[in-house]
């Protein structure tokens, strides 16, 4: 009888072009069902936590999938990595109970975004994994803006318009920003129980906006209660952004001692 597993993935997005699987390009969905094919010998399906875009990365992955029931997390976890390429890493893999499904069982999804303010931030070393801005913001117009965020809204004002979604509302429990060592610039970190399609980019391209004196700190509010002929500014870069974590409930997984 198959086992339900769900892996913690790691990856830079860097040489991908999102977690999906496309007609065209690499996607972090296509290598790991690959591997998967591989170990199982039978056609394998995964399903994430989240759909980070091209460039976006991860550091917390949830990834659902079943397999053979001679499988064990820990041999699972080393067989993995021992074919999957050198920008996608299983930290953990943990056994759940039938019915789990790393994206409708989350409650909560985390994410990170990193800004460089420094000149630094344009070295080779840095630019592939945060916003390279180069150039100071305001700190407490960026607090304030963040502040606005939490609780539940309407954030169709920051969804792709071709995303087909039932409602656009989300409920935010953490938005704050905060200086990295070094003055190297700013970290950004939001959870909510759900996102939209390109979300978290776009109030991250509004707020630094905000934060740079180039639109009014009311906007934002504006845009949360979708006044006419107000729009969001530009995507913040996606190489900034990181997927952090998924939150599920306990009775999803079963005890580390008791898998395998």
């Amino acid at each position: 009888m198959p086992r339900t597993f769900l892996a913690t993935l790691h990856y830079d997005g860097t040489q991908f072009v999102g977690w999906q699987r496309q007609r065209e390009g690499r996607t972090v969905q296509q290598v790991v069902e690959a591997v998967l094919e591989r170990l199982s010998g039978a056609a394998a399906r995964v399903h994430a936590a989240g759909r980070t875009d091209a460039g976006v990365h991860a550091v917390g992955m949830g990834v659902s999938f079943s397999l053979p029931d001679r499988w064990t997390p820990d041999a699972l976890r080393r067989a993995m990595n021992a074919l999957l390429p050198r920008d996608c890493w299983a930290a953990a893999v943990r056994e759940a109970r039938d019915g789990f499904h790393a994206r409708t069982c989350a409650t909560e999804r985390r994410y990170e975004y990193l800004i460089g303010s420094d000149p630094q931030a344009f070295s080779p070393f840095r630019r592939p994994y945060e916003w390279a801005l180069g150039r100071g913001l305001d700190p407490e117009r960026l607090c304030r803006a963040a502040g606005q965020l939490l609780g539940e809204h309407d954030f169709g004002a920051f969804a792709v318009r071709s995303s087909p979604r039932p409602h656009t509302r989300c409920r935010i429990g953490t938005a704050v920003w905060e200086p990295r060592p070094d003055h190297r610039g700013y970290r950004f970190r939001i959870a909510a129980d759900r996102f939209l399609h390109h979300m978290v980019r776009l109030l991250i391209g509004t707020m630094v906006d905000v934060a740079r004196h180039r639109r009014a700190e009311a906007d934002l509010e504006g845009l949360l209660a979708r006044e006419r002929g107000l729009r969001t500014s530009p995507p913040a870069p996606p190489q900034g952004l990181y997927f952090l974590t998924a939150i599920y409930p306990d009775r999803w997984l079963l005890p580390e001692e008791a898998a395998g």
